[in-house]
């Protein structure tokens, strides 16, 4: 039997917004933070969306992707469905070439104490990490929402054994 996924939405192929250069984005169904001002509200409900094939998804990258950057995994929290989040990344990543990016309300620190959720984590290349908080809400900020919000460059992290964060090319 194929595995599937829960999405919000089906693959949406042409954003700038959620990460570096043209990306594709996976919405993911389902998230337990429920933040206050959050701009996805209608992928909280974890019963909400679509269930979508996965190999159906690789399909979809494979025949979308030779102009983009990069994968987005977002929602909701990709971190909910970690296992299937990794092996669409995975995919994308080592077959595709794309750079893999994830939104979590959770923090770096929370998602590594959950082996299924540090699988993904570890194949991630950055992590825009924990909870959109309205009052530190900022337009200004590149790829995140509020100040609070840290993107993290995670392989260089695992690499020194501390938090790097984005440099954005500086």
């Amino acid at each position: 039997m194929s595995k599937t996924i829960r999405l919000a939405a089906p693959l949406q192929y042409e954003s700038v917004a959620d990460g570096p250069g043209f990306r594709i984005v996976l919405w993911t169904q389902g998230c337990r933070m429920k933040c206050p001002g959050c701009h996805n509200p209608q992928t909280h409900d974890i019963h909400g969306g679509q269930e979508y094939y996965i190999e159906d998804i690789k399909l979809g990258l494979k025949g979308n992707c030779k102009h983009h950057d990069g994968i987005t995994l977002s929602g909701g929290d990709p971190f909910l469905q970690p296992l299937e989040c990794y092996e669409i990344a995975e995919y994308a990543k080592y077959t595709l070439g794309l750079d893999i990016w994830a939104y979590c309300g959770q923090t770096y620190e929370q998602l590594m104490e959950d082996p299924d959720k540090r699988k993904l984590l570890e194949i991630c290349d950055y992590l825009v990490d924990g909870p959109f908080i309205l009052e530190q809400a900022d337009k200004r900020l590149q790829f995140r929402g509020s100040a609070n919000q840290r993107i993290i460059n995670v392989q260089e992290t695992l690499s020194q054994g501390e938090i790097v964060l984005y440099d954005n090319g500086r």
